[in-house]
């Protein structure tokens, strides 16, 4: 299996977002990422660190950060 683990980093501490990811999309300034069964979630957020040897994927949380519907 090839998925990752998202975290946001916020506040100088990386926490866990969302584990089994398999797709991660930029859209604008947010970032959109859906699990392997289907969970979807849409940050306001930016690609701080990807690391995929040990399947991590680190966002870093925008000024104005939230979750959008």
């Amino acid at each position: 299996m090839c998925e990752a683990n998202v975290f946001l980093a916020r506040k100088g501490k990386e926490e866990i977002v969302m584990e089994n990811v398999d797709v991660l999309r930029p859209e604008g300034d947010h970032i959109y990422i859906r699990d392997i069964f289907g969970e979807q979630l849409r940050l306001r957020a930016c690609i701080k660190e990807m690391n995929l040897v040990e399947h991590r994927i680190i966002l870093e949380e925008n000024a104005t950060s939230e979750s959008a519907p």
